[in-house]
C-alpha cells in the first residue's frame, strides 16, 4: 500500500513488458529465458559497469569543482552564528547556489578554515526576531533532519573545530544590520531559486535520455536480437547518447572533435628589439640630476609633503623611462624556463628551491639611469610572448583595470611547460622628504598545474633617496615571502637597505622553511651572486647572473604595431615616447597631459569602467583572467596554446567533456568561441582526461518542451532582477569591522572559558 502511495510499484510495472509478467508453466526450458546472461554479454556487463563508475566519477568531479570553483558565488561576507549553547560565533559565510559554506575565517583556500556546509534544498528560510542588534534569520529542516553537509570542498570529513558547536537541524543567523540581513535573506532566495531550477533542468536532461535509451532498444529489437533486458543492459543510455550525439554532429552541428588547431587563428608575433641593459653592480642605481632639471625637481617638491601618497602627482617626464608599467612588470619572466624544472622535481623542498630561484632571476635588470615606467591609462593593455626551447611558448596578458586606487593585473601561462601565474598589484607611492618609496602590495599566485601546487608570493618596494640632498639612489626593500598552499614549506626573503654607515646594497638574506623547522639559508645580493645552504650541506651557488646565463634569455615576442589596437602601451604612448627619444621634454610633457586629461574626463562622465579580459573575484579581493585554464597537460590530446586577440586558448584533439566553458561576454560579436574556466587544477587528472580523449565529443541540441523552457526563461528573469538589486545592497553596505572595546571584552571570555576548560581536563 506505501508502495503504490509514492508511485513505485506503477513505475515498476508499467515499464514491463506483458510477457515478462505471465508465467507459462511446464517446467520446459524454452519457457522461461535464462536468468543468466549469454558468455557475450557477460563481458558486455563488465564494460557498461565500467563505464558506469567512471560516467559517476567524472559527475563528482565536476560537482566538486563547481564547489571550489571561486566565480560560482552569490554572496560571500560575514555573519554572527548561534551555537548549541546559545552563543553568538563571527563566521566567513559563502553562498553558492544551494549551498551555504561556513568557514572560520574569509581564508577559505586553506586547510583547516571549513566548519561546515548547509544543504539549502532541504532548508526553510525565515526572518526571525531578535533582542540584539542586527537582523536575524533562521535556515531549519521542517522534519527536524540534519541540514548539513557530509563532506567539505576539499573532501573533508570533518569541519574544524569550534568552541561553539553548531546545531544540527537548524542555524541562526544573524547580520550586522537591517540592510545587511534583507541582502543576505535575498541572496538566499536566488540561491534556492538556482537550487530549483538546476534540479528542474537536470530532470528534463534525464527524460531526454531515458527516451533516447528507449529509441535506441526498439531500433535494436526490430533488427532481431533478443529483447530480454538485463540489469547491465538499463546503464547502456550513457553509450547511447554519445551514438545519439554522433548522429546530430553528422548532420549539421558543428563538432569540436575535428578542432586540431590548423584553421585556428593566432595573433602575428614578431621579436621584440634587442634589450636594452644598465650596467650590472651599484653604478646603475645612482644618478646626479642635470642643473637643468633641478628646478623641475623644486616645482615637482613644492607639491608634495611628508607622507603624501604620489599616485595624484604629476611626475616630470626626464624621470620617466619610455615604456608603460605593465610592460616593466614583464621583466620578471625572462627566465620562464626556471619553473619547468620546478614542476618536474618530484621532491617539494627541492621545488620550493627552484621557485625561489626563478623569483630571484627577475631583479636583476635595470634601466639605464633612475627611470619610472608611464603610470597604465585606465583600460590600458598589454601582451607579450616567450619562445621556450621545448618549443613551448610562454604569455603574458595585463591590463590596467583602476586608475584611483592604481591596481595592475596580470596572467602569465605556458601550460606545456607546467605553470600559470596570476596577479593583482596596487602600486602606492609615498614621499617622505628626502627619499620616496614606491611600493607593490598584493600577491602573485604561481600555480605549478601538474602538481596543484599554488605559491603565493609578494613583492618588496623600491627606495629612491637622495632627492634633495645627496646622490639619487635606487634600492629595493622589505620583506618577501614564498607559501605554498599544500605543502608546509615556505621562503622567507629580506631585501636590505644599505645602511647609513658601511654595508653594501642589494643584500637578501632568507630561510626556506618547513613549518618552523629552518631546511635552508640564503643570502648574497639580487643583481649578483645568490648562495644557499642546505641543512647539513656546504654553500653553493643558488643563481648568479653571469654573461652565459644572460645569453639565456628567453627571446621576447611582440605583436607588429600596425596590428596593435588603440588600447595597447605601446601605441597608446607611442607619441609620448618618441618625444622623450627625442629629448624633447616640452612635446613629452604635452603629449602625456593629453592621455591623462581624457583619463580625467572619463572619470568624471560617471560612467563606470569595464574591464576586457579580467574580472573581479568575489570571495578574494584579486581579478581573474577570464580565459584562464588550469587543466593539466596532456601529451596526448592536447597539441599546442595559441593567443588571438588577447585570447588564450589550448587546441586539443578532442576537448575533455569536464572541460567547462565561460562565453566571454565583453567580447565582440563575431567572437563567440568557448575556453575553459578556472578551478579545475585539482580535480582533473590525468586518467580522466586520457579517459575522456577515447569517446568522440560531439555538441548536440536537446529539445526542451516550449513550457519548460518559458518557465526557465521566467525564473532567470527573476533572478536577473533579484542579483540587479542583491548588487546595488552590497555596494551600499560597508565592512563589519570590531571597535577595541568589544575586541577586549571578547580576548578576556575567551581566556576565561579556556582556563575553565583546562582546568575540566585536568580534573
Amino acid at each position: 500500500m506505501c508502495f503504490k502511495r509514492c508511485g513505485f510499484l506503477q513505475a515498476d510495472t508499467s515499464s514491463l513488458m506483458p510477457s515478462e509478467l505471465s508465467y507459462t508453466g511446464g517446467g520446459g526450458s524454452s519457457a522461461m529465458h535464462s536468468p543468466y546472461p549469454p558468455e557475450g554479454k557477460k563481458e558486455q556487463l563488465k564494460q557498461q559497469k565500467r563505464e558506469y563508475k567512471d560516467e559517476k566519477k567524472r559527475i563528482e568531479q565536476e560537482l566538486m569543482g563547481a564547489l571550489r570553483d571561486p566565480t560560482v558565488v552569490v554572496s560571500a561576507d560575514w555573519l554572527k552564528l548561534r551555537g548549541t549553547l546559545r552563543k553568538w560565533t563571527r563566521h566567513y559565510c559563502v553562498l553558492k547556489p544551494g549551498l551555504l559554506m561556513i568557514y572560520k575565517t574569509n581564508k577559505t583556500h586553506k586547510h583547516g578554515q571549513w566548519v561546515g556546509t548547509v544543504l539549502l534544498n532541504t532548508c526553510k528560510l525565515i526572518e526571525r526576531p531578535s533582542k540584539k542588534d542586527g537582523f536575524c534569520f533562521k535556515l531549519f529542516h521542517p522534519l527536524d533532519q540534519s541540514i548539513w553537509a557530509t563532506r567539505g570542498p576539499m573532501g573533508e570529513s570533518h569541519g574544524a573545530v569550534t568552541i561553539n558547536l553548531l546545531p544540527t537541524t537548524y542555524l541562526i543567523c544573524r547580520a550586522a544590520g537591517d540592510q545587511a540581513g534583507r541582502t543576505w535573506m535575498d541572496g538566499l532566495e536566488i540561491s534556492l531559486r538556482c537550487s530549483g531550477l538546476l534540479t528542474q533542468t537536470m530532470h528534463e536532461l534525464e527524460s531526454a535520455k531515458k527516451q533516447a535509451s528507449a529509441h535506441q532498444k526498439d531500433s535494436d529489437s526490430i533488427d532481431g536480437e533478443d529483447g530480454n533486458i538485463s540489469e547491465g543492459e538499463a546503464e547502456k543510455h550513457f553509450v547511447e547518447i554519445d551514438e545519439l550525439d554522433e548522429h546530430v554532429s553528422e548532420n549539421g552541428e558543428a563538432s569540436d572533435a575535428g578542432e586540431n588547431g590548423d584553421n585556428a587563428q593566432e595573433s602575428p608575433w614578431t621579436q621584440s628589439e634587442p634589450e636594452q641593459f644598465g650596467q650590472l653592480g651599484e653604478g646603475a642605481q645612482t644618478e646626479d640630476v642635470g642643473e637643468e632639471n633641478k628646478s623641475l625637481v623644486w616645482t615637482l617638491l613644492k607639491q608634495v609633503r611628508p607622507g603624501m601618497d604620489l599616485s595624484k602627482v604629476v611626475l616630470p617626464t626626464f624621470i620617466l623611462e619610455p615604456r608603460s608599467f605593465l610592460e616593466k612588470l614583464a621583466d620578471y619572466y625572462y627566465h620562464a624556463d626556471l619553473l619547468t624544472e620546478a614542476a618536474n622535481e618530484e621532491d617539494p623542498l627541492q621545488r620550493m628551491i627552484k621557485v625561489t630561484k626563478f623569483y630571484l632571476s627577475g631583479f636583476y635588470k635595470k634601466p639605464k639611469g633612475l627611470k619610472k615606467p608611464y603610470n597604465p591609462i585606465l583600460g590600458e593593455t598589454f601582451r607579450c610572448s616567450w619562445h621556450h626551447p621545448d618549443g613551448s611558448t610562454t604569455y603574458y596578458i595585463a591590463e590596467q583595470i583602476s586608475h584611483h586606487p592604481p591596481i595592475s593585473t596580470i596572467f602569465i601561462t605556458n601550460k606545456k611547460a607546467g605553470f600559470n601565474v596570476a596577479g593583482t598589484i596596487l602600486a602606492k607611492s609615498k614621499y617622505y622628504g628626502n627619499s620616496l618609496s614606491a611600493m607593490m602590495l598584493g600577491n602573485l599566485r604561481l600555480t605549478l598545474l601538474k602538481r596543484g601546487e599554488t605559491y603565493s608570493v609578494s613583492l618588496p618596494y623600491a627606495n629612491c633617496k637622495g632627492i634633495m640632498i645627496g646622490t639619487l639612489t635606487m634600492e629595493l626593500g622589505g620583506p618577501v615571502t614564498i607559501e605554498c598552499d599544500r605543502t608546509a614549506y615556505s621562503t622567507t626573503l629580506d631585501f636590505q637597505l644599505k645602511p647609513f654607515l658601511g654595508g653594501s646594497m642589494n643584500k637578501v638574506k632568507g630561510e626556506i622553511k618547513y613549518g618552523s623547522q629552518t631546511m635552508a639559508e640564503i643570502e648574497g645580493h639580487w643583481d649578483g651572486t645568490m648562495k644557499i645552504q642546505e641543512k647539513g650541506s656546504s654553500k653553493e651557488i643558488l643563481w648568479q647572473p653571469t654573461q652565459e646565463i644572460i645569453a639565456k634569455r628567453l627571446p621576447r615576442y611582440e605583436i607588429p604595431y600596425e596590428e596593435l589596437g588603440e588600447w595597447e602601451s605601446r601605441k597608446l604612448w607611442n607619441k609620448v615616447s618618441e618625444a622623450i627619444a627625442k629629448e624633447d621634454q616640452y612635446e613629452a610633457t604635452n603629449q602625456k597631459t593629453v592621455l591623462e586629461e581624457d583619463q580625467r574626463r572619463r572619470a568624471k562622465s560617471g560612467v563606470p569602467h569595464k574591464t576586457k579580459y579580467f574580472k573581479k573575484n568575489p570571495v578574494k579581493d584579486v581579478y581573474d583572467y577570464i580565459y584562464a585554464d588550469y587543466r593539466p597537460w596532456d601529451s596526448h590530446n592536447d597539441v599546442r596554446q595559441i593567443e588571438h586577440d588577447y585570447e588564450i586558448r589550448t587546441i586539443s584533439k578532442v576537448r575533455p567533456k569536464n572541460l567547462r566553458i565561460k562565453n566571454n561576454s565583453l567580447s565582440s560579436q563575431d567572437k563567440q568561441k568557448h575556453l575553459s574556466q578556472d578551478g579545475q587544477t585539482e580535480d582533473s587528472s590525468d586518467e580522466s582526461i586520457d579517459r575522456s580523449t577515447k569517446r568522440k565529443e560531439t555538441k548536440g541540441q536537446l529539445n526542451i518542451d516550449p513550457e519548460v523552457a518559458k518557465q526557465i526563461q521566467e525564473n532567470l528573469e527573476r533572478m536577473e532582477i533579484a542579483m540587479t538589486r542583491l548588487s546595488a545592497k552590497i555596494e551600499q553596505i560597508g565592512d563589519e569591522r570590531f571597535k577595541p572595546s568589544q575586541l577586549l571584552l571578547y580576548v578576556a571570555i575567551f581566556s576565561i572559558m579556556q582556563a575553565l576548560l583546562f582546568s575540566m581536563f585536568f580534573r
